[in-house]
Order: structure tokens, then C-alpha cells, then sequence
């Protein structure tokens, strides 16, 4: 039994590699100007993971091989080979590890911060994103480029206000534009400001490399940059209640041209 074990170890870690390897079940292509980096940072992990992966399933199938049972009785353990018994490998297995998450974390940790913790370029093109159970809805500022001011009591889905916006007394409101789809320009930086009404949601979209959590009481910045004109799914990722699994969205890039006929085409939310 010990080497049939070891055999099937080795078989899991090959195919398992193997599928990796041929991007297998993998990403859909990047659309957005900082994708490439998370992919590269992606694929470098994935490679340093799976050499240290592949290494210790060949050694537990070499071992388990050598000294597991053989004919119903289990083999003597040869001490002599590992002085000091299992703890030089254990520390030394320890350490490795320890290293590549250190290196991955310190790499990784810059690409992360470009996205997220980054101002958005000058002349990003400002959207407001509500997540609500379980619905997204984007704002843009009307001719006037400004948004109205929201109010948490004023929202109200019976009247579509999902904003709460005041427009009666507030003049900036009265031109806000307010969609159930994020349509926005290819190859211009958008800066979105996520708000949420009810509970925890995220903001999702794979093609663009994105995933960002709503949180009640805060509004979360987040900005990016579309290349590549479509229609992209936008999903809640955050378990949001019984309707969770049916809460999405759809970003549409279209080209500038495109985009500024549809912003023109939208009538006032109120």
C-alpha cells in the first residue's frame, strides 16, 4: 500500500502541474492597463508555488517509496540520515516557505498598491457606484459636472431614488444621471466611489482585474482603466443575502465617440 500511495502522489502532483501549466480552466484576457502586471505577478506565484508544491509531493512519494510498509510489516526508520531527527527538515521546509511568501508579498504588495492605493489619474471621469440587495446602480454628473448631495433617508427604491438625492432643494442633483449599467469610455481612467445601502457587497469584474468590497458607512474609491471595448460581467462576491447569487451587473467599454453619444442620449433622473 505505501507504494501504491507514493504512485498516486506523484500521478496528482504531475497532472495537477500539468493543468496549470497549459493555463488549464485559466483567466479570461485582460482588458484593463493594469491587468498585465497582476497576471505577471500571478504566473510568478503560481511558478514559485508549484516548484516548491511539485518538490514535496516527489519527496513524500520518494520517501513513503523507500521506508513505507513493505509486505505487511513497516520498515525501521534509518535515523542515521537525518541527524537530529525531523526538525532540521521541518525548519529548514519552514524557512523556505517563509522566504517565498516574504519575496511574493513584497513584489506583489506594489501592484496592489497602484490600484489601490493610488489616486486615480487627473481627468478620470467620476462615477458613483450603490450596491443595495441585490443591485448595482451607477450615477454621473449631469451638463453641470458636478453631483448631487445623497441622502441616506431620502432612498427609496418605490420611488427609484437610489441615491437619495433632494433635487427640490438642491440644484446640482436636478441633472444626475442615474443607470442600471456602468458604461464607460475605452483607454480613459474611470474613478468609481462605491457606496453601500444595506450590507456588505463587492464590486467584481474579471476581465478588468478588479474586485473591491462595499462596506455600509464608507465610500471606498476605486479606479481604473478599460482598453478594450465589450460587454463585461459585474458580480457581488460578497455573500449579501437569499438573492445574492442572481445580484449583477454589466460594464460596457465603448469607444470615446461611442460614449459621449450614449452620455448625451440619458435623461435626468429626475
Amino acid at each position: 500500500m505505501g507504494r501504491l500511495f507514493a504512485v498516486v502522489v506523484t500521478a496528482i502532483a504531475l497532472v495537477s502541474v500539468t493543468l496549470f501549466a497549459l493555463h488549464t480552466w485559466w483567466l479570461p484576457p485582460d482588458i484593463s492597463t493594469h491587468g498585465g502586471r497582476i497576471d505577471s505577478q500571478l504566473n510568478e506565484t503560481m511558478i514559485v508555488a508549484g516548484i516548491l508544491f511539485v518538490a514535496a509531493q516527489l519527496a513524500l512519494g520518494v520517501f513513503v517509496w523507500r521506508f513505507g510498509e513493505r509486505g505487511g510489516t513497516r520498515a525501521t526508520w534509518p535515523v542515521r540520515i537525518f541527524p537530529g531527527g525531523a526538525t532540521p527538515m521541518v525548519v529548514i521546509a519552514t524557512v523556505l516557505v517563509g522566504i517565498e511568501i516574504l519575496v511574493l508579498t513584497l513584489v506583489g504588495s506594489k501592484v496592489w498598491a497602484s490600484v489601490y492605493q493610488s489616486p486615480p489619474p487627473p481627468g478620470a471621469l467620476q462615477i458613483d457606484v450603490l450596491a443595495e440587495q441585490f443591485a448595482f446602480y451607477f450615477r454621473y454628473a449631469g451638463a453641470d459636472g458636478k453631483f448631487g448631495v445623497i441622502h441616506p433617508e431620502k432612498m427609496s427604491d418605490a420611488d427609484q431614488n437610489f441615491f437619495g438625492l433632494d433635487p427640490a432643494t438642491d440644484t446640482t442633483a436636478r441633472d444626475d444621471i442615474v443607470v442600471a449599467t456602468l458604461v464607460v469610455p475605452a483607454n480613459q481612467p474611470v474613478a468609481l466611489r462605491l457606496h453601500a445601502k444595506d450590507v456588505n457587497h463587492s464590486f467584481y469584474v474579471r476581465e478588468a482585474r478588479i474586485q473591491q468590497d462595499f462596506v455600509p458607512g464608507m465610500v471606498i474609491p476605486l479606479h481604473f482603466t478599460a482598453t478594450t471595448p465589450g460587454r463585461y460581467e459585474l458580480v457581488c462576491t460578497q455573500l449579501c443575502g437569499l438573492g445574492h447569487y442572481n445580484m449583477r451587473a454589466y460594464v460596457e467599454v465603448k469607444s470615446p465617440a461611442e460614449f459621449g453619444q450614449w452620455l448625451k442620449a440619458q435623461q435626468p433622473a429626475f
